[in-house]
């Protein structure tokens, strides 16, 4: 396949967005080096499913909010890459959390657990990895990806902190396109809406049906179309399209 020589890491890769971004990467060919940081079991699963899709893989573990760990995961990463004369083609940088509740009732320690996973893990994983895939031995160029949320456009009920942390990677994102177009190295958001994960799966029958009464399309998401919108933002006939927000999310936003 045309893409078997590129190599993209996933951030959040043992379930949910992660795992569906993985699988359809794979299926395009793409060779997906799947980052997790709690249960080994779940990224296994992820990189099961990966081969059951005819591609290939390997695990990546570091704590996305811990700048140490990310710099000497992601250093030991570019250096094997590069011993064999590869860069990263593509980072999809989809870890995150959620500790809802309303403003009055969140405590310190809900507001910086998210803060610190969602949006300090932007600089914290890319960082690292930046100046390699925009140097100028790097003729063909990269893909830099952010799954993000409508929550950091529109801002949700009880998601302050949620909000906060993914408005911020979407500004950031648009921020480093601007840095990055030069060098061939696109810069793009991915928001999603309201998306059947484990993350919306307990929520009560009454609350999901006031959330559907807001989505024209009046259905939740798969994972697959988000990762089926991250493969194309790989491709190279996303060549052009940069410093880009997409709604995923069935007409939520518009």
């Amino acid at each position: 396949m045309a893409n078997e020589d590129k190599k993209v890491l996933i951030t959040g890769a043992s379930g949910g967005l992660g795992r569906a971004c993985a699988v359809e990467a794979a299926k395009a060919g793409y060779y997906v080096i799947c980052h997790y940081n709690g249960s080994k079991a779940k990224a296994e699963e992820t990189m099961r499913l990966v081969e059951e899709a005819g591609g290939k893989g390997e695990l990546i573990q570091f704590n996305v909010s811990d700048r140490a760990d990310c710099k000497a995961k992601l250093d030991e990463l570019t250096a094997k890459l590069s011993a064999n004369g590869e860069i990263l083609w593509g980072i999809i940088n989809n870890a995150g959390i959620t500790r809802d509740n309303t403003f009055v009732g969140l405590e310190d320690s809900d507001w910086d657990a998210v803060i610190h996973t969602n949006l300090d893990s932007f600089y914290n994983v890319l960082k690292p990895l930046v100046m390699t895939m925009a140097s100028r031995k790097n003729k063909r160029g990269g893909r830099i990806i952010t799954v993000a949320s409508v929550s950091g456009i529109i801002g949700n009920r009880g998601q302050t902190n949620y909000s906060a942390s993914k408005g911020g990677i979407i500004a950031a994102t648009k921020a480093l396109a601007v840095e990055l177009a030069g060098r061939n190295v696109t810069c793009n958001v991915i928001a999603p809406g309201a998306i059947e994960t484990e993350m919306t799966a307990n929520i009560i029958p009454e609350a999901k049906e006031i959330m559907l009464s807001t989505i024209p399309m009046k259905r939740m998401g798969q994972p697959e179309e988000i990762g089926a919108t991250a493969v194309f933002l790989l491709s190279e006939g996303a060549s052009y399209i940069t410093r880009q927000v997409i709604t995923v999310d069935g007409g939520m936003v518009g």
